[in-house]
C-alpha cells in the first residue's frame, strides 16, 4: 500500500513551513551531499559520537568511508541529520510522505508550533535509534523519523481523513487509520527484529521511525492550536 495524496483542509492556503522543509532537503542532498562525501560522514548524526558527546575523525567505518570534521558542539547533527539522505529514493520518498501529509498537520498545528513539533520528533527519533546501538559508527541520517512524527500526529488529528493509495496494481481510497495504521504495524514488526541486528547489517532505521512516530502520537495534543474539521 503506497500513499499517493490525501484530501487536504479546504481553505488555507499552502503550508509553507512544509514545502520549506522540502526545499531545504532537496538543497542539502543536490548541494551539499552529491558534491562531497565528506559533508555526509561529518553532518551525519553518529551514534558513538552522541553517546559520548565527542567527535570523531579520520576514523574509518567502511572501505572508502572516512569520519570527518562534525560541527561543535557534536549534538547539532541531531538536526543536521534531518536534512540529508543515503540516495534519490531515499529522498523522493520522504518527500513525497511530507507533501502528503505534513501540510493538513502544519495548518492544525500553526507554523512556528509545526517547526518545533517536527525538529522535538526527529530529536527523539534519533535517540530511539541510538539506543539500540550507542556505541555504533555507522552514520544515521534522515528526515524519516521527524516525518514519521507527523505521521502519527495525522493519525491522531484525522483518522477517517481519505487517503489515496496504490494498492495491487489498483488506486483506491481508504481512510488514514488504515494507510497510517498498516505502515506503523510494519515499523513495530521491523523495529523489534532490528535489535538483534548488528551495526554491520545496516539498513533501515527502523528504531527511529518508530521513536518518531511515538512522540507525535503523544506530543500532538501540546500542538494542535486549532480543532481540525470533523
Amino acid at each position: 500500500m503506497f500513499p499517493l495524496g490525501d484530501r487536504n483542509i479546504p481553505g488555507r492556503g499552502p503550508a509553507l513551513v512544509t514545502l520549506a522543509f522540502i526545499a531545504i532537503n532537496v538543497a542539502v542532498f543536490v548541494l551539499l551531499q552529491l558534491p562531497s562525501d565528506a559533508f555526509t560522514y561529518g553532518w551525519a548524526a553518529v551514534p558513538a559520537e552522541i553517546t559520548p558527546g565527542r567527535d570523531l575523525v579520520d576514523v574509518q567505518i567502511a572501505p572508502g568511508a572516512v569520519l570527518t570534521d562534525s560541527p561543535e558542539p557534536v549534538y547539532l547533527t541531531l538536526i543536521s541529520s534531518m536534512f540529508m539522505h543515503g540516495g534519490w529514493l531515499h529522498l523522493g520518498g520522504n518527500m513525497l510522505f511530507l507533501w502528503i501529509f505534513g501540510d493538513n498537520v502544519e495548518h492544525t498545528f500553526g507554523h512556528f508550533g509545526y517547526v518545533l513539533f517536527y525538529l522535538g520528533a526527529g530529536i527523539v527519533a534519533s535517540f530511539a535509534q541510538i539506543l539500540i546501538a550507542p556505541d555504533s559508527r555507522i552514520p544515521t541520517l534522515g528526515a524519516s523519523g521527524a516525518i514519521s512524527g507527523v505521521l502519527g500526529a495525522y493519525l491522531v488529528l484525522f483518522p477517517g481523513n481519505p487517503v489515496t493509495v496504490f494498492v495491487f496494481r489498483f488506486l483506491t481510497s481508504v481512510p488514514a487509520i488504515v494507510a497510517i495504521g498498516m505502515w506503523a504495524v510494519l515499523q513495530f514488526i521491523n523495529g523489534f527484529g532490528q535489535i538483534a541486528q548488528t551495526e554491520e547489517t545496516g539498513g533501515v532505521a527502523y528504531m527511529a521511525h518508530i521513536g518518531g512516530f511515538v512522540a507525535g502520537l503523544v506530543l500532538v495534543k501540546l500542538f494542535a492550536t486549532r480543532r481540525p474539521p470533523v
